[in-house]
């Protein structure tokens, strides 16, 4: 089954935690700290195999989890980073954010790589808070959370030729014909309701790929049948190969129409390049047809040729039409020039403070972060969770904001309790 539009939620590796530990060895009474740190988490990377051509993988699984980082040891002894998770997607993957459809990524070179999430980094442990004061410190920090996401992956086939057509012009036939592609191929309209790609062999030397568009309709700009969905693919593509009908009521009215399609839906398709072919030349329909359609299609500017998919008339000499076409054509560029990871805001000291019922709610970047890799449990780690709230000047604001001793204060996930 061809699946080109997934949502799917991913989440980087959660740091590991630093460690609490001293030196215990005999002979030496006054050892000192000796806690590691704690491993970075896993990243989430996605990675273009140019041997996919569907995202068939993310319907059967939505949720992704990147490998967390080990908690730091005795002696030193830092934790294992998390394993990374490597998603591989068809090239020409756009990935974009679910809640604000930001484009984070476009896809399209072949083993091309992107860090979409970044792991958190990992607790430090105990041994890197000494110092010539207190060099006996019960401080360390948890991991820092990992970061998480849902995206939309959109697949937009990346092929040198596109073909296209009103339905049952022939495309499937013609694909079928010149590669080693098997679409399934009927006399009847929407036999196609899938994207088919095609390698085309010239000669030893020369192949080009061929996307089989399934057939547009009047209105498939504005969605009409499965327009959008058909419609995408054809961004990808350098040329379009525009099949007519030679057994059609109107095969001029078809190719107006279909161009009026494509300039709606996205106004730089009708600009690509495009070889006008009139297809089933084994009929007298279609040979009636041709002096006309390859008049007014050449006093259009575009260039024409007459075939016959079925028998293999003048289908040659249209590929080498099209190749000539592709070589003179660049290659699709991506939607974004550079990467987009998704990371804190820049302004990670800013906070809000707000009063909910049963207490008030902390809420930043920074502060929320801090919460989730204070250790608790030990005094010295709680007492520096304090200062760091009157530096960031967060006890300053919710003094001002009529904060009472025993009113409860949200931060994160964290519950604590205000005391003077």
């Amino acid at each position: 089954m061809f699946y080109d539009q997934a949502k799917i939620y991913v989440r980087s590796g959660d740091g590991g935690d630093g460690m609490i530990s001293f030196r215990r060895e005999k002979h030496v009474p006054r050892g000192g700290p000796d806690g590691g740190d704690g491993g970075r988490g896993g990243d989430v990377i996605f990675v273009v195999n140019p041997n996919l051509n569907s995202l068939v993988r993310f319907h059967r699984n939505v949720h992704f989890r990147a490998g967390n980082g080990g908690h730091g040891g005795r002696k030193k002894m830092s934790g294992a980073n998390g394993d990374s998770l490597r998603l591989e997607v068809p090239p020409g993957t756009l990935i974009r954010e679910a809640e604000t459809g930001a484009i984070l990524a476009d896809l399209i070179v072949p083993d091309q790589a992107v860090v979409v999430l970044e792991g958190g980094r990992g607790g430090k442990g105990n041994t890197r808070f000494a110092t010539s004061v207190n060099q006996a410190p019960r401080l360390a920090e948890r991991g820092e959370p990992g970061q998480e996401a849902w995206l939309l992956l959109e697949l937009k086939l990346i092929a040198d030729v596109g073909i296209v057509g009103v339905p049952n012009a022939g495309k499937s036939t013609l694909l079928s014909v010149v590669s080693a592609a098997r679409p399934k191929i009927a006399d009847y309209p929407f036999t196609t309701l899938q994207p088919n790609l095609g390698v085309v062999e010239l000669d030893d030397y020369e192949t080009m790929v061929m996307a089989d568009i399934p057939g547009l309709i009047e209105g498939a700009a504005a969605g009409a049948g499965l327009g959008h969905d058909f419609l995408r693919h054809i961004e990808r593509t350098r040329v379009l190969v525009h099949l007519l009908d030679g057994n059609a009521t109107d095969p001029l009215e078809d190719w107006a129409m279909i161009n009026q399609e494509l300039a709606l839906y996205h106004p730089p398709l009708d600009q690509k390049p495009q070889l006008v072919a009139l297809n089933k030349m084994d009929l007298p329909e279609a040979v009636a047809w041709k002096p006309l359609v390859r008049e007014r299609v050449m006093a259009a500017g575009y260039p024409f040729c007459a075939i016959s998919a079925a028998t293999g008339q003048g289908v040659r000499e249209m590929l080498y039409q099209a190749k000539q076409m592709v070589d003179e054509t660049p290659p699709p560029q991506p939607a974004v020039s550079d990467v987009v990871v998704i990371r804190p805001e820049p302004d990670e000291e800013a906070f809000t403070i707000s009063r909910q019922a049963g207490g008030w709610r902390v809420q930043g970047q920074k502060i929320e972060r801090i919460a989730a890799m204070t250790y608790w449990e030990f005094e010295a780690t709680a007492r520096r969770f304090q200062h760091i709230l009157e530096k960031m000047g967060i006890s300053e604001a919710l003094t001002e904001a009529g904060i009472e001793p025993g009113d409860t204060v949200y931060i994160g996930d964290e519950v604590l309790e205000w005391s003077e």
